[in-house]
């Protein structure tokens, strides 16, 4: 097998710990002796040992001489686990193949430079597209302290989110909405708009058995949600929290006694300000953001620069209907020269349907 091979069999690895690292990144290991797999490992959950300690722990033989790939730099400091490179350098490792840097500060070459010195040749750089796409969120977090946020939706051939009724189950297939709980085992936030609550009342939990729930954020800017919401009722199941722009804390109180918690914050253009949501729900350690809003939400979130990726389910039925909803609504760009480009964009076919991802390419807002 080649470098590239045994790299992507480390890239395996470590997609077995989405969703479950976070806010560590999701890393794998395998190490090769003698053109022989005698260990491999990945980043099972946070707060357990990390890829490489994994993989030296599985090995079947003498790690003396061997040589490892992992997907991402070896940790050199104290945390929750001890550093990696300290238990490379016990287990006589003599060469790691790496495929990204760490972007943490805590790291940032350093566990590449202390193997060196110690004589572990490092050579860098394997597959490091694909090392960096696979933990896209963590880099992002861990520069900038904000959520990564996923703009998803499921839309028609012709572009509509729903009937004209506004009925919109279902738009696609099992497959592809069996895909999107797997999104909501994925990211740490799952955030709607207080339009979507009064359509739908939807539970926004993940429904695959063995996943977790998402911190379910609903935007709600004068406080209009419901009581009997289904999102209220379950808060002490699912954690939920409210960003309003609403000061009367007696309206908090029974929302507060059902489970949710409440953000207060700034209004911007008549509603909460999203980058100033960003920068506090980044403080609150979540990483990432899945959301499912209407186009309203969806149009204000492009315009305020926080998308940072896109994912169309897209369906091959045709609604027609002039006021039937579309996912991305506000006032829109004036000409195609004002639109928001997607880059490295791929189509995944599930079953029918196909999904179709992009990165929102960086956009300055102008007069539209």
């Amino acid at each position: 097998m080649s470098d590239e091979e045994y790299m992507s069999l480390a890239l395996h690895l470590a997609k077995k710990g989405v969703g479950w690292t976070t806010p560590n990144p999701m890393v794998g290991a395998v190490i090769v002796k003698n053109g022989r797999v005698i260990g491999q490992g990945w980043h099972e959950k946070c707060g357990q040992p990390h890829a490489e300690r994994n993989a030296l722990a599985s090995c079947t033989e003498q790690m003396q001489g061997a040589v490892m790939y992992v997907t991402l730099e070896p940790c050199c400091h104290y945390g929750k686990q001890p550093p990696c490179t300290e238990a490379i350098l016990n287990a006589g490792i003599k060469q790691v193949m790496v495929g990204s840097r760490d972007p943490n500060p805590l790291v940032g070459g350093r566990g590449i430079q202390i193997l060196r010195e110690y004589g572990v040749e490092v050579v860098e750089g394997v597959l490091e597209d694909e090392c960096v796409r696979l933990n896209e969120v963590f880099f992002h977090y861990i520069k900038t302290k904000r959520p990564f946020v996923v703009m998803k939706y499921a839309m028609t051939l012709d572009g509509k989110i729903a009937a004209y009724t506004g009925v919109s189950k279902w738009v696609t297939g099992k497959q592809a909405r069996d895909h999107v709980q797997e999104q909501r085992h994925r990211y740490t936030g799952i955030m709607v708009g207080v339009g979507t609550i009064l359509a739908d009342d939807p539970l926004l939990t993940c429904r695959k058995a063995g996943c977790k729930n998402p911190v379910r954020i609903i935007c709600d800017t004068d406080l209009r949600t419901p009581l009997n919401a289904r999102v209220v009722t379950t808060a002490k199941q699912a954690s939920t929290i409210l960003a309003t722009c609403c000061p009367q804390r007696e309206k908090w109180t029974a929302y507060q006694q059902a489970g949710c918690r409440i953000l207060l914050m700034e209004r911007k253009n008549g509603r909460v300000d999203l980058e100033r949501l960003m920068a506090r729900l980044g403080q609150e350690g979540i990483d990432s953001i899945l959301l499912e809003g209407g186009g309203t939400l969806n149009w204000a979130a492009l315009e305020t620069g926080i998308v940072r990726k896109v994912q169309a389910y897209i369906a091959p039925k045709l609604f027609g209907g002039r006021t039937a909803k579309t996912p991305v609504e506000g006032t829109g760009v004036s000409s195609p020269d004002g639109a928001f480009h997607l880059k490295n964009t791929t189509i995944t076919q599930l079953g029918e349907d196909i999904l179709l991802e992009g990165e929102v390419t960086d956009h300055v807002y102008r007069n539209y």
